[in-house]
């Protein structure tokens, strides 16, 4: 899959401080760094920190953070005395994302395709509104993907015909010798193929007036 980080929200600061831009949205600078810090060493190749939200220190002493990556999303739990819980996830598994605003603080939640939800209480609203745009461009990209995964496993049960150009062909050679062995056989796959929707009537009609005439 082609990971793309939304352009609004990878924008370098001006500033020699890489953490510039994330201060001006009400982060504490020390649990910023040390979020950061943490969640670096822990990265995979190629993988790289989008964003990260903090929860108010006014709420915790030890708050906890949200650090989008081109590839996870990961909530970070600091715990005292320098230990700290990780839980995330690959955004393939993001079914939906939840945002709840109110007067002070907003509450932004993950609902993963497992069912179960991931939730971030007491960020300042400038912060949870970019943790919410950017899950939802890539719900948006993994529900494509998912389309994407689902009509290719549709063409296989429909005998493994796909369209090239056009017109229908089958990816593997015998059953392409078998296909022309029983033109019956291939024209019921094609009428499947009609309904649900992997081939167009024209295109049934097109391939089903060549098989036809080599009867």
């Amino acid at each position: 899959m082609s990971e793309k980080t939304p352009d609004r929200l990878t924008t370098q600061a001006s500033s020699s401080d890489p953490f510039e831009k994330y201060l001006n949205e009400r982060h504490g600078s020390r649990f910023l760094r040390q979020a950061h810090e943490k969640v670096s060493q822990m990265l995979t190749r190629s993988e790289q920190i989008v964003y990260i939200a903090v929860q108010q220190p006014v709420r915790s002493l030890a708050p906890d953070s949200a650090i989008l990556t081109n590839r996870r999303f990961i909530i970070y739990r600091p715990r005292f005395f320098g230990g700290a819980t990780f839980e995330d996830y690959i955004w393939r598994d993001l079914e939906d994302a939840h945002l709840e605003e109110g007067v002070m603080w907003s509450i932004f939640s993950l609902k993963t395709t497992e069912g179960k939800t991931l939730a971030l209480t007491g960020l300042p609203k400038a912060q949870a509104r970019r943790l919410y745009a950017y899950a939802q461009e890539m719900e948006e990209q993994m529900l494509e993907e998912r389309r994407h995964r689902e009509m290719e496993e549709k063409r296989a049960a429909a005998g493994g015909i796909v369209v090239r150009g056009g017109t229908p062909s089958s990816e593997a050679p015998d059953s392409a010798a078998a296909s022309l062995e029983d033109p019956v056989q291939k024209l019921r796959q094609l009428k499947e193929m009609v309904e649900m929707g992997l081939i167009t009537p024209q295109e049934y009609e097109a391939t089903k007036t060549k098989v036809l005439a080599s009867m």
